[in-house]
């Protein structure tokens, strides 16, 4: 267990210090030893540590990080949508406590901070936690902006079916037709394809 007269483990170069400081942590543990010492080793991160417990219904949205420990209730506290986490999620349990397969995998954490911790044990699941999260947003950013580039590809496509029976264009006029439009009203070829679809779905 980690007390004030322990010295600190060395870290390991894995660990930037720049990356764990400057960031909302949400520490919602219980208020024992351990709580304490985990508090004192995240405010030497130079972070913004909040205790929180009991656990509230619902944990802050502006957080970071959030350490908490893995309860029964935790999934329904948790403040996104299942699969859209707003920040790193670290379970703390204890390294005895046999864990629950089912609820590990509704919470999906990105990090276990097993007790009893130690500093170097805190840093690494912030470290896992924080750099598992911002790996996750980047994957969902590039699946974004790829739904968004198929759902304007469909949009396209169909403008041009539209317009080759309405108006009697091959397909290339029909590209052609929509990007003479799109130049001259300064606007980008989906958004005309999609002019033209809408104006086609009111009109029938």
């Amino acid at each position: 267990m980690l007390g004030p007269g322990k010295p600190r483990e060395p870290t390991g170069s894995e660990v930037s210090p720049r990356e764990m400081s400057d960031l909302d942590i949400v520490a919602a543990v219980r208020p024992d030893d351990e709580g304490d010492a985990l508090a004192r080793e995240l405010q030497r991160t130079r972070s913004r540590v909040r205790r929180l417990w009991p656990l509230p219904p619902r944990l802050p949205e502006d957080a970071d990080v959030i350490f908490c420990e893995f309860v029964p209730e935790l999934p329904q506290c948790l403040p996104w949508v299942p699969g859209q986490p707003t920040a790193a999620l670290i379970a703390v349990m204890s390294a005895v406590q046999a864990p629950d397969l089912k609820l590990l995998r509704n919470c999906a954490p990105h990090a276990v901070l097993h007790r009893p911790f130690t500093a170097h044990t805190v840093l690494t699941s912030l470290a896992l936690a924080r750099a598992q999260f911002l790996y996750e947003r980047r994957l969902r950013g590039r699946i974004d902006k790829l739904d968004e580039t198929l759902r304007a590809f469909r949009s396209v496509e169909r403008a041009k079916t539209i317009l080759m029976q309405t108006r009697k264009l091959d397909e290339d006029e029909a590209y052609h037709f929509m990007r003479r439009l799109a130049m001259n009203r300064r606007v980008s070829i989906n958004a005309v394809a999609a002019a033209i679809v809408d104006s086609n779905d009111v009109l029938g």
